[in-house]
């Protein structure tokens, strides 16, 4: 009895483990992507030893903290309403999803440098096939252009969305205005040639 009471104690302290070491990993790794793992076991308040038990490399870990933070990302994308008017719902998903990208940034950044593009890709998967729906739905609509594959057109929704992160970080633009710019932009690049293209929210104003 003793012997399974330790097991499952043991296993516990496991989990509390991994999960302290992959919090500390998405804190540190969205501070400074080069973050080292000693930095990462420190503020997750064990030793290289466990974290090694744990994770045998530095591409485990910032895999696991990028697992992390995509999946709380999804939850708050899932609670964002994506039907009416294609355009509107695009805008609410722009007005969420760009801020999940402003605060992953730099955690994206070690992902870079440590994963392959294909487990990245991987990992944006949810998200991806969230946007590509709505976009589909668009294009049946008649809200959005079917003229441009749907992966090319959430790729550039999504690029737009990492610039206004990086242009935040720049100075040049202010967190308050980013979501209407975004839109704004991807609207007009998303409305069918000839169209004129449609005002959503405040916009961007100059």
């Amino acid at each position: 009895m003793g012997s399974k009471n330790s097991t499952v104690t043991k296993r516990a302290d496991a989990r509390r483990s991994i999960e302290a070491i992959v919090q500390a990993a998405a804190e540190c790794l969205g501070q400074t992507p080069e973050a080292s793992l000693s930095e990462i076991a420190r503020a997750a308040g064990v030793g290289r030893v466990t974290l090694y038990a744990h994770f045998s490399s530095r591409a485990e870990v910032v895999d696991a903290a990028m697992s992390r933070a995509i999946d709380r990302g999804n939850q708050v994308l899932d609670t964002i309403d994506l039907t009416g008017d294609p355009r509107l719902a695009l805008a609410r998903y722009i007005e969420a999803g760009w801020y999940l990208v402003d605060q992953a940034r730099a955690l994206l950044v070690a992902a870079q440098r440590e994963l392959s593009a294909g487990r990245i890709q991987e990992l944006h998967a949810g998200p991806a096939a969230r946007v590509e729906a709505l976009v589909d739905r668009g294009r049946a609509e008649g809200a959005f252009r079917t003229d441009l594959p749907i992966v090319w057109m959430v790729t550039v929704l999504h690029t737009v969305m990492h610039s206004a992160a990086d242009e935040i970080r720049a100075g040049r633009l202010t967190s308050d205005r980013a979501a209407d710019h975004i839109t704004t932009t991807v609207l007009a690049a998303f409305t069918p040639p000839g169209t004129p293209v449609p005002e959503t929210g405040g916009g961007a104003r100059p």
